[in-house]
């Protein structure tokens, strides 16, 4: 499933990331955001905004459409 799918409080756990582009796949390496990386949604915006994450012990905010290069599951 997609991240944004995701409600606040579910606990989730990346299974892969979808982007093409090689830049932003390091960028989300290296936020923490690696295959099996275990995550909690804190808060999601509304419409469609940004989505804030806790991973690691840090907190993270992407917007909807970086979101949509995580494949996850929910825990």
């Amino acid at each position: 499933m997609k991240l944004r799918k995701m409600k606040v409080g579910q606990v989730g756990i990346v299974s892969e990331l979808t982007t093409s582009d090689p830049q932003y796949r390091q960028k989300l390496l290296r936020m923490g955001l690696t295959r099996n990386a275990e995550f909690a949604v804190v808060r999601k915006a509304p419409f469609g905004g940004p989505i804030e994450l806790e991973v690691k012990g840090s907190r993270l905010v992407l917007r909807s459409d970086e979101a949509d290069a995580l494949e996850v599951e929910k825990k």
